[in-house]
């Protein structure tokens, strides 16, 4: 057997690359297509990351005959075919330790919206100071959030607009009204939210139920001109069309996405020279503190695979009985 090596197919945090190499050899492919991933698939290959646009698939899966874990720096994993992992009884080893980054994210998107900052920028440097008198800014104040979503990262973004005089609605079908509650939410059906709240932030897992949800029917469900910010999946939004439609009829007033439903997106689309939509490029949640966090705990987690201990955030806990 050759040397054992674990395959990324980006980079994480020196931290965690250096605490891999105390265990096994590492390899970081120069771009993160499956092709150019493949290409390092020397040695023994036992441990394969999913990062960034880089996925695991089928192929590389059964292109590693001695895999023994999968790692994913981050809290989602449909970038890796986990049909294919549990059928070959692999643990994919995640990190949901994030959430407070992208939360904050969320909410500064929201309050650039809210605030116009994005408005009021390009205003000051193009010399034209007195338009400062043909629009106000918005208020947090006296209107209503609606939170999709109150897992990790949708209750810390409850958390932290607490402070504001605002209403938080809330909507999870795996949370009860009485855990909203706790969380400082008023608990919600999906249509109740979407037509109370001036401010919907999306904050979905990507699932068959959640795959292409926010379409013309559900945007229509939203109050007139209000602010969508979406830092879930790419895959929650039908397209970008319903979106920039949304935003051409008024429906919605601004939207703000770190996600897009093809990543990198083809930025020709018009919605990329509408200046009510405010993007980025799927990176809200990527904080030093954040990233540190998440790239250690996934790197630790595939170590305890590869040592024989089970590890704290594993996505398919079955494979081990």
């Amino acid at each position: 057997m050759g040397t054992e090596r674990i395959v990324l197919t980006a980079p994480v945090n020196q931290s965690a690359m250096d605490r891999m190499r105390e265990v096994v050899e590492v390899a970081v492919s120069p771009t993160p297509d499956e092709t150019a991933t493949m290409a390092l698939f020397e040695g023994t290959v036992v441990g394969l990351v999913a990062r960034g646009e880089g996925r695991v698939t089928k192929k590389m899966i059964d292109a590693c005959a001695d895999l023994r874990v999968i790692g994913r720096p981050g809290a989602g994993y449909d970038t890796v075919d986990l049909a294919e992992a549990n059928r070959r009884k692999i643990p994919l080893v995640y990190a949901p330790v994030g959430a407070f980054a992208v939360a904050e994210g969320a909410l500064a998107m929201l309050m650039t919206l809210v605030k116009k900052v994005h408005i009021c920028d390009p205003i000051v440097k193009s010399g034209q100071w007195f338009k400062r008198y043909d629009f106000f800014t918005g208020d947090m104040a006296d209107h209503t959030l609606g939170i999709v979503g109150l897992g990790r990262i949708g209750s810390y973004l409850a958390k932290l607009v607490q402070p504001f005089d605002m209403t938080i609605l809330g909507h999870d079908p795996a949370v009860s009204a009485e855990d909203a509650v706790e969380m400082g939410v008023e608990f919600s059906d999906l249509d109740d939210l979407l037509g109370r709240s001036d401010y919907v932030s999306v904050h979905m897992p990507l699932l068959d139920a959640t795959r292409g949800i926010i379409n013309r029917q559900w945007l229509g469900k939203m109050k007139k001109g209000a602010i969508l910010v979406n830092t879930s999946r790419g895959g929650t939004m039908e397209s970008l069309d319903v979106i920039e439609e949304a935003l051409q009829s008024g429906q919605l007033s601004s939207a703000a996405l770190d996600v897009f439903p093809v990543e990198p997106p083809d930025v020709s689309h018009p919605i990329f020279k509408n200046p009510n939509c405010l993007c980025v490029p799927h990176m809200i949640g990527v904080s030093e503190i954040a990233m540190e966090r998440i790239s250690m705990t996934m790197a630790n987690g595939m170590i305890d695979v590869l040592q024989g201990r089970r590890p704290k955030y594993c996505v398919n806990p079955e494979v081990f009985e």
